[in-house]
């Protein structure tokens, strides 16, 4: 970070050398030319605003070139200290969490934490793009169709995981927007062709009539017998077509111009892709896909979009409507734009698609690079498969980490605990693995082998007032969308937390023990938390249910947790501890009078 912010303080220095520079050299300039009109010296005033206009005009360019430059290597600098603030587990401070994309009906989402306020988006995703964040948010809530497509992924992955100065370099372009917009609009744009305007007639009549203008007027000014009336009669002409469909003529150019920044980081950004090599299949189609019938590549291509947008963008200097009367300066820019949509147009939204993709597989590359001791995770075909060794959350900065395997025949992990012992954190912590591991990146594990299994939760259940529903009757719906994708032969993974809370006792055990029976003879993994002890005499009855605890322990009279995942069934209780230690003050004796 050191080096950027050196950089920018050298870019400081040159941006205001040459602001005072060029305030020097437009007064002095000013001042020469006075002096030379007024001592009537006209040729060497010509020539003397020639050289200090030339001169202003490159400092101009100088002060813009060094602006952009400062202005790079702050974002640079800002992506620097993101990395920093996310390896010193300050990431939920990050002002893009994906909020837009949380869904109560999504199978898992809600519940583990994939999008909203310390969120995996929050934490992972490093995309500018709509596209990218619309990818990786697909990524992050997708199950893949096979495990080849994976393990594509995954060598994808792992290729730009160490290519930290080129990711960095492509989150730069793309901040180049500050922020982007929808492409929805401008793709639809540039697929749409404006057939009028590619009319060979009505090409040629728009290109030549400010040249026969300019031509007769120049001649008028030459050859004084010639009159004026011509000039006028064509300026009026050129003035009239003007107002033709002026209002839709203006609303293209208007969007081009609005999404210009946008299509400059675009082009940078395809710039950065196709200038760089790639090893892994996956990249290397990626890359194809940029190629086209044109000879130029896409970032040239877009580079010519890029240079007419920036053009249009003076449509709202004053001076414009001047020379737009004489050079029908809107007309050209439409012809301009529509030669460029014929050539290129139909290919803009591959580019982006592209570039998302990109961004997304960088986003996802970000956890293998700063998290080391992470691993890649194993696939094997066939029947439901999970174990871990030493597993943890990958959202905690300081994670406990557990080991978990189905053994044979059991399928349904049962874990009992007291209060605030970490059973609902242990069941997220698989479920956001499992996410991670389908999406292509490595696991918060030592190592990490699971079969392919759709997610399915049930653990933050809210009731709706809007359509009246109870939070128990969302619990059912939550659980009949696991049962109905168990009975139609899904293999999924299921995670279910304090089953049937809103109802009695005696329902709620009745229903759980139902419940379990029924789904421990379909093909899947469970790990189902609950308060009733009285479940996991189920494991002695049924060989696919088994027990597992958290427990908690008292030291210096304090209670103390260690979240380690034990065999067995939980024996310990700790409410009324845990409502005195919250200022809750209550009876140690049943028959109290109130």
């Amino acid at each position: 970070m050191k080096k950027y912010q050196a950089l920018i303080a050298e870019q400081t220095r040159y941006i205001n050398l040459i602001s005072n520079l060029r305030l020097i050299v437009f007064l002095s300039g000013v001042g020469l030319a006075i002096y030379l009109f007024v001592i009537k010296n006209y040729s060497v005033l010509a020539s003397e605003l020639i050289i200090f206009l030339g001169v202003f005009i490159y400092l101009v360019y100088l002060h813009d070139r060094y602006f952009k430059q400062k202005e790079r290597f702050s974002f640079l600098l800002q992506i620097n200290e993101n990395s920093l603030m996310r390896l010193q587990g300050k990431w939920s401070d990050f002002a893009d969490d994906g909020g837009e994309f949380k869904d109560d009906n999504h199978p898992y989402s809600e519940d583990l934490d994939i999008f909203g306020p310390g969120s995996l988006f929050q934490f992972l995703n490093t995309a500018v793009s709509p596209w990218g964040r619309y990818r990786l948010r697909d990524l992050l809530i997708s199950t893949p169709k096979n495990i080849e497509e994976i393990a594509a992924r995954q060598k994808a992955v792992s290729e730009l995981a160490p290519k930290l100065n080129w990711r960095q370099e492509l989150k730069a372009q793309g901040l180049e927007s500050s922020k982007m917009r929808d492409p929805q609009a401008l793709i639809a744009w540039a697929d749409r062709p404006e057939g009028f305007y590619r009319k060979p007639a009505v090409i040629i009549a728009l290109r030549a009539l400010p040249i026969l203008t300019i031509i007769w007027g120049l001649i008028s000014l030459i050859n004084p017998n010639l009159n004026y009336y011509g000039v006028v009669a064509l300026l009026l002409i050129q003035f009239i077509s003007l107002k033709i469909k002026a209002s839709k003529r203006s609303k293209c150019l208007e969007l081009t111009h609005a999404y210009a920044k946008d299509i400059g980081a675009y082009c940078q950004m395809l710039k950065c892709i196709e200038t760089e090599q790639f090893n892994s299949v996956y990249l290397q189609d990626l890359k194809a896909r940029l190629k086209n019938t044109e000879s130029l590549p896409a970032w040239q291509q877009l580079n010519k979009l890029t240079k007419l947008a920036e053009n249009i963008a003076n449509r709202h200097n004053p001076i414009y409507s001047v020379f737009n009367i004489v050079f029908l300066l809107d007309y050209q820019f439409i012809l301009a734009l529509e030669k460029w949509k014929e050539k290129s147009g139909h290919n803009l939204q591959t580019w982006l698609e592209v570039i998302g993709e990109f961004e997304a597989l960088a986003s996802l590359s970000v956890a293998q690079h700063d998290y080391p001791q992470w691993v890649l995770p194993e696939f094997i075909p066939g029947r439901p498969y999970f174990t871990a060794q030493e597993m943890g959350h990958p959202l905690l900065y300081s994670s406990v980490t557990n080991n978990l395997t189905f053994t044979d025949p059991a399928n349904i992990l049962l874990i009992t605990g007291s209060n605030m012992s970490g059973k609902s954190t242990f069941l997220r912590t698989a479920g956001i693995n499992l996410v991670l591991a389908y999406a292509g990146t490595v696991v918060c594990a030592k190592k990490l082998t699971c079969s392919l299994m759709a997610v399915y939760t049930c653990m933050r259940v809210n009731d709706n007032l809007e359509k009246r529903i109870s939070s128990f009757y969302a619990e059912l719906l939550r659980i009949k969308m696991v049962v109905q994708a168990a009975e139609e032969g899904k293999t999924i993974f299921v995670l279910l937390d304090e089953i049937f809370k809103g109802t009695n006792s005696i329902d709620r055990h009745t229903g759980a023990k139902a419940l379990l029976t029924k789904l421990s003879s379909h093909k899947l993994l469970g790990l189902i938390s609950t308060h009733d002890l009285e479940l996991t005499a189920l494991a002695q009855e049924n060989p696919r249910i088994k027990n597992y605890h958290f427990q908690e322990y008292y030291k210096n009279n304090k209670i103390c947790f260690d979240y380690i995942l034990r065999p067995g069934v939980s024996t310990t209780r700790n409410a009324t501890y845990l409502m005195r230690m919250a200022g809750i003050e209550i009876s140690d004796d049943p028959g109290r009078q109130w």
